[in-house]
């Protein structure tokens, strides 16, 4: 039997990470769950680590930071990597899942484990002892307002939102074709667009109706999940220069498109597809209306509908440390988007860092501050240091210590080879460091 015990609050990627890394380790784990006795605004699902926006862990190559971030979680037998490469749909350079069969397996293979017991009730204060707070951006009122209460912790607001899914039978295959950006396959559906109807769209959006959103400010929008509609007020061209860019998906002895909307698979089956960058705070109505004109798009059916909430994050510089963990209560972690960081990815990184760090911690093994040069690191430096305005932030090359010039060189100013080489870097370390973060595993 065990003596080393956690309780791990919340079930999303970072819960489910940080669960699994933990029981690994040899921890017994009391993994709560509100769900589905409670569902936040945003979560529909029973099962854990729900997709909640895309479907997309994104890019995939080592020269895009969240790439070899992916990679490191992989190196680190990541629970959240095995179940998506499982359920992979094609994605062209990105990670794509059938987002329904990726959170079944995460539950099932937490559920099955022997060190796990999951308990199915809300939790709105922070259990004594070990624990790993990862409730989320869309934590509860109560359990926020306990949150608020510790020490030395201030708390920020910013908006999400997520894009509408079409079933694939309802689109206009006439119109639609098949191509991935720059030649790369042919995993994507694309709706092309002229002139004209991009300038008839955008007046569209300009003027539709858009759900009211408690405190909503366009100025609190997180960059990375900007409604539609919002860039069509930042500028008539800044949609054509963002997800609607037609480079590199013009088709042979045609007339290049002026705008391009795509569409990405979100399911196994091939049977339903998300707009890809189309994150709208549109009402329902108004959704049927503008995208519908979109070419191919005239009679799609709607199995969800674009939405957008307010999410919650913590001011974790001077609050966390490299580790996630608290500055003035060891053995009280945090992981996930509430920290600061943004995406599927990254929240499952934090998970990850926090479960390694806790399950040490419990074992008696010196504590692991993995180094700038690695993405896992470069990411707990970010939630750990000063800021002088401290914003989500996804996995950047530009969070990663630079690669050091040797007297007489110059920089590397290519960027992709400059990329590469700073992948090749941190992935010596994994596997220089692989028995090390290994210790203490007692499974395969």
């Amino acid at each position: 039997m065990s003596e080393m015990r956690a309780a791990v609050v919340g079930a999303g990627l970072a819960g489910s990470e940080a669960a699994w890394q933990l029981a690994r380790r040899g921890v017994r784990v009391t993994l709560y769950e509100m769900k589905p006795g409670r569902f936040s605004p945003a979560h529909h699902s029973p099962d854990f680590a729900e997709l909640v926006c895309s479907n997309s862990f994104r890019g995939d190559r080592l020269t895009n930071a969240v790439g070899l971030l992916k990679e490191e979680l992989r190196r680190l037998d990541s629970l959240i990597m095995a179940c998506a490469e499982a359920h992979r749909v094609p994605a062209g350079g990105a990670l794509a899942v059938d987002r329904e069969g990726f959170s079944r397996e995460v539950t099932a293979r937490l559920r099955a484990h022997p060190l796990v017991k999951v308990e199915e009730k809300e939790i709105t204060g922070i259990p004594e002892g070990p624990v790993i707070i990862a409730t989320g951006p869309l934590t509860s009122e109560a359990m926020a307002e306990e949150i608020s209460r510790l020490p030395g912790l201030s708390t920020l607001n910013f908006y999400d939102a997520a894009a509408p899914v079409v079933t694939r039978e309802s689109l206009n295959m006439d119109k639609v074709y098949r191509m991935s950006r720059y030649g790369r396959g042919e995993d994507y559906l694309n709706c092309p667009m002229t002139e004209a109807e991009y300038n008839a769209f955008v007046d569209a959006l300009l003027t539709a109706e858009t759900a009211e959103v408690h405190g909503f400010e366009e100025k609190k929008v997180f960059e990375g999940c900007m409604p539609i509609e919002s860039m069509a007020r930042r500028g008539r061209m800044v949609p054509a220069f963002g997800p609607m860019k037609p480079v590199g998906l013009g088709r042979e002895g045609e007339k290049p498109p002026f705008a391009v909307v795509q569409l990405r698979q979100d399911d196994a089956a091939d049977t339903l597809y998300n707009l890809v960058g189309f994150q709208t705070r549109l009402k329902w109505p108004e959704q049927r209306r503008v995208f519908g004109m979109i070419p191919g798009l005239e009679r799609a059916e709607f199995v969800r509908y674009g939405v957008m909430h307010r999410n919650t994050f913590l001011h974790s510089p001077g609050f966390l440390n490299e580790r996630f963990e608290m500055i003035s209560r060891p053995r009280c972690f945090f992981a996930g988007q509430m920290t600061g960081v943004e995406g599927y990815v990254e929240s499952a990184a934090s998970g990850l860092v926090c479960g390694i760090s806790l399950a040490r911690d419990l074992q008696g093994l010196p504590p692991l501050v993995f180094p700038g040069y690695t993405a896992l690191g470069a990411l707990g430096r970010y939630v750990s240091t000063s800021h002088a305005d401290f914003q989500p932030m996804n996995c950047t090359y530009g969070l990663m210590d630079p690669l050091p010039v040797e007297p007489g060189k110059k920089r590397i100013r290519n960027k992709v080879e400059r990329y590469e080489k700073m992948a090749e870097r941190a992935l010596q370390y994994w596997e220089a460091q692989r028995d090390t973060v290994n210790e203490g595993v007692i499974e395969g």
